[in-house]
């Protein structure tokens, strides 16, 4: 409930700046700058992400908030389909789909302003993994840029069989968890495997993420209400939720870490470098 009330108090509908409500001219419809993410041609389209999340197997969790809240089921979503997202993701080839050709999407649009804006944080690597990196396009983009870095992408065998890599990318299948155990557990799982993976701090070692760090931009309102907005779906689909930076410094530090660095992207998105 307290997560429901956090994204509620965010959400304030309002006009455009300048805009009044009781403005008569010049009425209609025109695509504004950022539809242009949502065109099928557009090169850094986001229009699979917004298919996947208005599709009904994903819609019809949030009728069932009620019903949730009065059971002990682990998710909205579990509530309504009587399985976890994951396990009907891997029996139906629709979402299956559905949920990698959207991640493919976000994916190519966080790298591309990743590339422009912090190109930097990949100076000195010799080597990295993308762990849970779907279809590659992320480690792709890598690869590309940096013709010195040897680029994996690491996911389920299901998801990587197939692709073909290149010179400096290869696709690794494999499973980091035999279970999947509540959120923080799991990440905390993950972190864990990937300090032991990497070399140390004084040899260049070091864990690139790309994730929301909630409050992150304090004057932002607008960025803290999609922050809230993705901490809801991530209740009512999975077990995860998104994290502060007081949340995630106690997670690395827990997890062995020294040392992280906050660069906030993309508006609310943050590259979070880590220091083992």
């Amino acid at each position: 409930m307290t997560r429901v009330g956090h994204c509620y108090a965010a959400s304030v509908t309002r006009p455009p700046d300048g805009v009044s409500c009781d403005d008569q001219e010049g009425k209609g419809y025109l695509l504004a700058p950022a539809s242009r993410l949502l065109l099928k041609d557009e090169p850094l389209s986001v229009r699979p992400f917004l298919l996947l999340v208005l599709d009904p197997i994903l819609v019809d969790p949030w009728q069932h908030m009620s019903k949730w809240f009065q059971n002990n089921d682990v998710t909205p979503f579990h509530t309504t389909h009587g399985r976890m997202f994951w396990d009907l993701a891997g029996q139906e080839p629709k979402l299956n789909q559905l949920f990698n050709e959207a991640m493919a999407s976000d994916a190519r649009l966080v790298t591309s302003v990743i590339l422009k804006h912090c190109g930097g944080v990949f100076e000195g690597i010799e080597s990295i993994i993308d762990v849970g990196g779907g279809t590659g396009t992320f480690a792709v983009a890598i690869a590309k840029a940096f013709p010195n870095i040897r680029c994996i992408s690491f996911d389920l065998p299901d998801v990587v069989n197939g692709l073909v890599g290149s010179k400096n990318l290869s696709y690794v299948g494999g499973d980091m968890f035999e279970a999947i155990p509540k959120a923080d557990a799991l990440l905390f799982k993950i972190l864990k495997r990937c300090k032991e993976a990497i070399p140390s701090k004084d040899n260049g070692g070091k864990l690139i993420i790309i994730d929301m760090v909630v409050k992150v931009n304090k004057e932002e309102n607008e960025l803290l209400e999609t922050q809230l907005l993705f901490d809801m779906l991530m209740m009512s689909l999975v077990t995860g939720r998104e994290r502060n930076e007081k949340d995630w410094a106690k997670l690395l530090v827990d997890a062995g870490y020294t040392d992280y660095k906050i660069t906030p992207i993309l508006g609310f998105r943050s590259v979070i470098e880590v220091y083992p």
